[in-house]
């Protein structure tokens, strides 16, 4: 068990005992109790009021964080699964009432209207919108929801493939993917094919109680749909879905051009006559595929190089996470798929997540997710928890931006040669990203905006996306594959419309790197100087700090594929 709630507080307590452990919701109540019953009549009561209370909520959120990382770190561990969903059966539906009671105390308060405007603006738009939406019949809801989205992780977590006598993780099986010899990458990806598909009804059952679940929610806020609903839950308060149809269209009209004429020369390259699933992550001409390390523990010194050279200061702040124990990176049976970043609320700290195998793409992961680190690490110094947490779509800009910035620097792991085929792949995928996330983010529209379809209606729903947004692969004789395909992408499950940040953001991560392309130290400057504001200010204020133009229509993607077209050479 990673011992995670003994790491040293570097951010004393103020409020709360020294000793005081989130065991259960009894241990915290009193503390809600006396701020709910503390008056608060001027700005300087209000302002010791939120610092009290981000405290209080910090610690709650720790022990939230960490039960998580244990449940996902080892999914069949049942005593680490039934403490999470302790959590979240019996603290969190007290958790969000008692929350709710605050908010409404602080908007509903004289000293509301004499906080200063600049500072407290995110916070207080924040807390007005919850108050808005929240509904105290929806947090048993909110509860069940949780309980299937384990069920999700435990479902994928469980899927191995056998490969040359192996037993394999579908992280470890994809390996093959990359093999030169065609007939290998064949075989597994019907063997990983396969392997979904033997959970395609119960997954599929799943999703029907999600949505149903989900319909209800948005149903008790007061929403026409769970669309309208998310978009206000998610605080989108920059753009629209119109603007997200805007996306969509625009990455039709000047992104997928450029992935078809990658993949034109992908099977020009590969010398077939049809580009098929298993021919995208091989290279195309031939080499044998990039291995950057063995271990684990190689990942991590490299990447600490590449953060040294890019940046002292980040070096800096990266040596913390293996000296502190904040990774978890193998790829292991049993093991959630995936990657992710949590924050230890408390000591505001980061944790990564993921299932490495040794391929490329798990370098470009860690150095993304510890582009997420060195936000919460360049943010911590912030009070307020409120602040501290920037929006998604900005969240993002820190990660992908890292995997950008870094590309200088990846010799640490690759000959000259392999480091700019590395880099080139980077690119290639940047293009094909671009499309996958108007897919899913489409595909999440469509399915909430059309709540009775049937689930071959949404499976050919998901056909007609793949057909617009995928470009020349042909997947005669794997329809069924094809029309379950959408069951890998585990945002659509557990994280609801959390897909066109990842759009948003890699159009903001271009404009940085094309700013470092003619000014690194510009460039690398907007970006800490961004991520230290955390969640302080407004989406665009963001981008605006991070020298960038907040936007994700036809504008803002065309320049996005003008730059990738003009370094790939299409």
């Amino acid at each position: 068990m990673l011992a995670l709630e003994r790491l040293p507080r570097e951010y004393p307590r103020r409020y709360l005992p020294d000793d005081l452990r989130v065991s259960a919701w009894g241990d915290v109540k009193p503390f809600f109790r006396e701020l709910e019953a503390r008056p608060l009549d001027t700005a300087a009561e209000a302002e010791e009021w939120l610092r009290d209370l981000s405290e209080l909520l910090s610690a709650v959120l720790e022990e939230r964080s960490i039960r998580y990382i244990r449940a996902t770190c080892d999914t069949t561990d049942e005593a680490a699964e039934a403490l999470y969903l302790r959590f979240v059966t019996e603290i969190e539906p007290e958790l969000k009432p008692a929350l709710q009671r605050l908010r409404e105390k602080l908007v509903g308060s004289p000293a509301a209207t004499t906080l200063p405007g600049e500072r407290y603006f995110t916070l207080l738009r924040s807390f007005r919108n919850a108050v808005e939406i929240f509904r105290e019949e929806n947090v048993p809801l909110e509860v069940e929801e949780e309980r299937l989205s384990q069920r999700y992780r435990k479902l994928t977590g469980a899927m191995t493939v056998t490969i040359k006598g192996e037993e394999l993780t579908l992280q470890r099986a994809a390996r093959y993917l990359e093999d030169p010899d065609r007939d290998v990458r064949r075989d597994a990806w019907e063997r990983i094919a396969e392997r979904r598909l033997r959970d395609r009804d119960e997954l599929d059952g799943l999703f029907d109680e999600l949505l149903a679940l989900r319909r209800r929610i948005a149903a008790n806020a007061g929403f026409g749909d769970y669309r309208a609903y998310a978009f206000r839950k998610r605080e989108r308060f920059d753009y629209a879905p119109d603007d997200c149809a805007a996306f969509h269209a625009a990455v039709e009209r000047h992104v997928v051009p450029v992935l078809v004429a990658l993949q034109e020369r992908r099977r020009a390259e590969l010398g077939v006559k049809r580009l098929r699933p298993w021919d995208l992550a091989v290279d195309p001409s031939g080499k044998p595929p990039l291995r950057p390390f063995e271990a684990a523990e190689e990942l991590v010194e490299g990447v600490a190089e590449i953060f040294r050279r890019l940046d002292p200061e980040l070096g800096e702040l990266f040596s913390i996470l293996p000296r502190l124990g904040l990774l978890d990176l193998e790829s292991r049976v049993g093991k959630a798929p995936g990657g992710y970043q949590a924050t230890l609320a408390e000591r505001r700290l980061p944790f990564i997540f993921m299932n490495a195998v040794g391929r490329h793409g798990d370098l470009r992961t860690m150095l993304h997710e510890a582009g997420h680190a060195f936000h919460t690490l360049l943010s911590r110094d912030e009070p307020l928890i409120f602040l501290r947490r920037p929006p998604l779509e900005f969240a993002e800009v820190a990660s992908m931006s890292m995997e950008l910035l870094t590309h200088p620097h990846w010799e640490v792991f690759y000959s000259a040669g392999d480091a700019d085929r590395a880099r080139r792949q980077h690119l290639e995928g940047i293009v094909a990203l671009l499309p996958w996330i108007a897919t899913v983010d489409a595909f999440q529209h469509w399915v909430y905006t059309h709540p009775d379809h049937t689930r071959e209606e949404r499976e050919e729903a998901w056909v007609s996306l793949r057909k617009r947004f995928g470009g020349i692969v042909d997947w005669t004789g794997y329809e069924e594959a094809l029309r379950a395909e959408w069951h890998r992408q585990l945002h659509i499950f557990l994280y609801p419309f959390y897909y066109i940040e990842y759009g948003i953001a890699q159009l903001g991560a271009l404009g940085i790197w094309g700013t470092a392309q003619r000014d690194p130290l510009t460039a690398l400057g907007n970006y800490k100087r961004a991520l230290s504001l955390g969640g302080a200010a407004p989406l665009p204020g963001l981008f605006g700090a991070a020298g960038l133009e907040f936007g994700l229509g036809a504008e803002p993607v065309s320049r996005a594929a003008s730059l990738l077209r003009e370094r790939l050479g299409t």
